[in-house]
């Protein structure tokens, strides 16, 4: 008589990172039945999670899982970890993973949620992770995923993207829920653009709301934002039509609509006359699109592509020009053609 097969181990999985994202993935997991640990640097901050199940400072009024423990020992949360995600911002992606390293084990899955590029190198976060991580299984993920709804479970879809099939295989596997939809891209480093790319433009229409212009300009800024993020991130080696996918015109729609988006937010606070220093200080988190713009305006001007609403918002950021900068350049440049990459000759 044969044996019986024994259950699968399910997967021990760490998020470091104890911010909204970082949480509402780390109780998605937790959720799923697997023991989730949830790293914060703030040792009383984790301590008040852990006590009284809930992440006060960043989701208040959600109870998280209790398969989800929350700590600032860094040891204890990945020495037996089979997956981590780094969920935290991008100027302090490359100090945490290289704080991480000595405690992974050989064959863990390390995935990136930071929507942002290292300031300095123009290095993305998957690309940090191969630098400081070799031969570490990489991925990302990536898509239109406010913090907040997916802890009400609202019906949401994400990207893991790798080139790697066993990431994709268990990251759709540990993340997937009735309400969180995880779909797979091979394209890493044009979902991490698009995560990226889509918090200048996030910018630029909270600015537009708040100087009340119509529907017709905004339908016009959106779809000018997608071809000048699709034509950036193609110079860089990534794949444009993955733009056409969530983590591309998905995140870009989401996060230039809704005020509960950050840089949605600093770009109305600019819009209505406050200072920038003002607005990220009331904002009280980070807005990565604020430090992202600088690095595009640079490259692109070193790379030769044509990004008039980039340029705009950084003239009207850091060189105190008006609204009227990026209106020019929208209708004034030289470029016509509305879809670059149809596949014609």
């Amino acid at each position: 008589m044969s044996e019986a097969k024994s259950p699968e181990k399910r997967p021990s999985v760490t998020v470091l990172g104890g911010g909204s994202f970082g949480t509402a993935i780390a109780n998605i997991i937790a959720s799923n039945g697997h023991h989730t640990y949830l790293w914060m640097r703030d040792e009383e901050r984790a301590v008040r999670c852990q006590a009284s199940r809930e992440n006060a400072e960043y989701l208040p009024g959600y109870k998280l899982d209790s398969n989800l423990v929350a700590t600032s020992n860094l040891t204890q949360a990945v020495a037996d970890s089979d997956v981590v995600f780094i969920s935290v911002p991008s100027s302090s992606f490359r100090d945490v993973t290289r704080r991480v390293a000595p405690y992974l084990r050989k064959d863990v899955v390390v995935v990136s949620t930071t929507k942002g590029i290292e300031v300095g190198s123009f290095d993305l976060m998957s690309q940090i992770l191969e630098q400081e991580l070799p031969g570490t299984h990489i991925g990302v993920v990536s898509g239109p995923n406010f913090a907040k709804e997916i802890v009400q479970k609202q019906l949401t879809g994400t990207v893991v993207a790798s080139d790697d099939p066993l990431v994709v295989q268990r990251i759709q596997t540990i993340l997937s829920s009735d309400t969180f939809r995880v779909y797979a891209n091979s394209d890493r480093y044009g979902v991490e653009l698009g995560g990226a790319l889509k918090n200048i433009y996030a910018i630029i229409t909270g600015m537009a709301a708040a100087y009340g212009v119509g529907a017709n300009s905004q339908a016009m800024v959106l779809t000018r934002s997608l071809a000048e993020m699709g034509r950036f991130a193609n110079t860089l080696g990534a794949d444009p039509m993955t733009f056409l996918g969530l983590a591309g015109v998905g995140d870009l729609i989401l996060t230039c609509t809704s005020d509960l988006s950050r840089n949605y937010r600093v770009g109305y606070g600019v819009g209505s006359g406050k200072d920038l220093e003002t607005v990220v200080a009331e904002l009280g988190q980070v807005a990565e699109g604020v430090n992202t713009v600088k690095m595009v305006r640079e490259k692109a001007a070193e790379l030769g592509v044509y990004m008039p609403l980039a340029c705009g918002l950084y003239a009207v950021l850091f060189e105190n020009k008006g609204i009227e900068e990026i209106v020019s350049g929208l209708m004034g440049g030289e470029q016509t053609s509305d879809v670059e990459y149809s596949g014609r000759a």
